[in-house]
C-alpha cells in the first residue's frame, strides 16, 4: 500500500481495485498525494485507461499496491531454434504502424481487387480524419470498400476498437464479409447478448467495453432509455453505418434512429457512412448526414453546394466504372417479338376481359393467360373460375 511518501514513476505496475495496472502518467496533487494515468493490463480492464487519486482511493479504505518487478518470474524459451521468441519479435515488427498515406493491406485481402474500390480508401487516408460517405450505387460493392478502408486503419493502430451499426437483415451478410475476406472479427450484439454481457460483468461497468469489435442492429441500439448512458460513455475508433440514408432526419423533427446517429457520431474519431441512396431530393436531409460527418462543414442546411461537402464523400455509378469492369456488367438487349395466338386463345383472352377472376380449379388444361390479359402470358396452370 502507498502513502505520501512513495514514489511511483511511470512504467510501473500497481493493483488497483483487484486489477493490474501500468502506469504511463504521475502527477502530484496539492495534497501532495498523485494522480495516476493508467492503463488496464489484466483481463477484465485490457487496454482501458482510468485515472486514480491516490487521496481518493485512501478515502474510500482501498488498497493501491506497487507490484514488485524483481518477483517477476522469467520463463526461458524452450522451443527449437527460439522460434516463439523470433515470432514474438516479428510480431512486434508487424505492429509498428505505417506513417505514409498508401495502401499497405487492404489491397491484399480475398478479392480482386480494381482501382475504384481503393480511391475510398486513399481519399480517407489522406485527411487527418478518416469521416466519409460512400455512396456508391447499388453492386459496387461499398462493403467490400469499407473493409479496405478498415484494414488499413486497424494496420495503421487506428482501429482497435469499431462497432458497426447496420439493419437487421444485413447483419450477417456484412459480419460475413468482413471475416471471409478481411478476417475482421465482429461479434454479434442483440438485446439478448447486451443482458448476458451485463450479467458476466459488475454492475458499474460499461457493457460496450466489453467486446472490442462488435455489430449491431440499429433497431437495438436506437431504445434510447435503455442504452443511451452506456452509447454517451463509450468509445470507439471506427464506427460504421450501414444504409446511412435510414439515419437522416426527414421532415421537422429527427426520427430515433436520426437521434441515435447524431449521438454515434460524435463517439469515435473515424466515421464509415454507406449508402446507395444517400440524397432523396431534400437538401436539409442530406446535410444532416454531411453534419454527422464535419458539424462544421454546413452552416445552413438548406443552401449549400458541391466545395462545402468537397472530400466528405464518394459517389460513382456503373458507368463511371464500366472501363475496369469490363465483362462484370452485362448490358441490357430489349427485344420486341410478333405473334399471332390461336384462335381458342383469343376467345379466351376476350373472356377473361368480361369475366372477374376468383381461382383455379384442380383441373388441368391446356395453356391459359395469366397476368392482365391482354399481355397474353400463358402457361399451363389450373383451368381457372369464373363468376357469372
Amino acid at each position: 500500500m502507498i502513502n505520501r511518501q512513495t514514489t511511483i514513476a511511470p512504467g510501473a505496475r500497481i493493483e488497483v481495485r483487484d486489477q493490474e495496472w501500468l502506469v504511463r502518467r504521475v502527477d502530484r496533487t496539492d495534497t501532495k498525494g498523485y494522480t495516476l494515468h493508467v492503463v488496464g493490463t489484466s483481463e477484465l480492464v485490457r487496454d482501458k485507461e482510468a485515472v486514480f487519486l491516490s487521496d481518493a482511493e485512501r478515502f474510500a479504505s482501498k488498497e493501491i499496491k506497487v507490484l514488485d518487478p524483481a518477483k517477476n518470474a522469467l520463463v526461458p524459451d524452450d522451443s527449437p531454434g527460439f522460434t516463439a521468441t523470433r515470432l514474438y519479435m516479428e510480431s512486434l515488427l508487424r505492429k509498428t504502424p505505417p506513417t505514409g498515406h498508401g495502401l499497405y493491406i487492404g489491397h491484399r485481402a480475398a478479392m480482386d481487387a480494381l482501382p475504384f474500390q481503393l480511391e475510398p480508401a486513399a481519399m480517407a487516408l489522406s485527411q487527418p480524419h478518416q469521416r466519409i460517405l460512400i455512396a456508391d450505387a447499388v453492386g459496387l460493392g461499398k462493403t467490400i470498400t469499407c473493409g479496405i478502408l478498415l484494414s488499413e486503419l486497424i494496420r495503421r493502430g487506428r482501429g482497435k476498437r469499431i462497432l458497426v451499426v447496420a439493419i437487421k437483415s444485413l447483419l450477417t451478410q456484412f459480419q460475413k464479409e468482413m471475416w471471409s475476406r478481411f478476417t475482421i472479427p465482429l461479434t454479434r450484439l442483440d438485446s439478448v447478448g447486451l443482458q448476458r454481457v451485463r450479467n458476466h460483468i459488475p454492475v458499474n461497468h460499461n457493457p460496450f467495453h466489453y467486446y472490442d469489435r462488435a455489430i449491431i442492429s440499429v433497431d437495438t441500439l436506437k431504445q434510447d432509455n435503455e442504452y443511451r448512458v452506456h452509447l454517451e460513455n463509450a468509445y470507439w475508433d471506427i464506427i460504421v453505418i450501414d444504409e446511412a440514408h435510414n439515419v437522416a432526419e426527414r421532415g421537422g423533427s429527427a426520427s430515433q434512429r436520426a437521434r441515435l446517429a447524431r449521438l454515434l457520431s460524435g463517439r469515435s474519431d473515424s466515421l464509415i457512412l454507406l449508402s446507395a441512396t444517400p440524397h432523396d431530393g431534400r437538401a436539409r436531409s442530406f446535410a444532416s448526414l454531411m453534419n454527422m460527418l464535419d458539424p462544421t462543414a454546413i452552416a445552413d442546411p438548406d443552401h449549400y453546394g458541391p466545395e462545402d461537402i468537397q472530400g466528405l464523400f464518394i459517389r460513382r455509378f456503373k458507368k463511371d466504372i464500366k472501363d475496369q469492369v469490363t465483362g462484370s456488367f452485362k448490358e441490357r438487349e430489349i427485344r420486341t417479338f410478333l405473334f399471332r395466338l390461336p384462335r381458342l386463345r383469343r376467345q379466351r383472352s376476350r373472356h377473361w376481359k368480361k369475366s372477374p377472376f376468383t381461382g383455379w380449379t384442380k383441373d388441368t388444361v391446356g395453356d391459359v393467360c395469366f397476368g392482365p390479359p391482354w399481355k397474353n402470358l400463358c402457361f399451363h396452370p389450373r383451368q381457372p373460375v369464373w363468376t357469372q
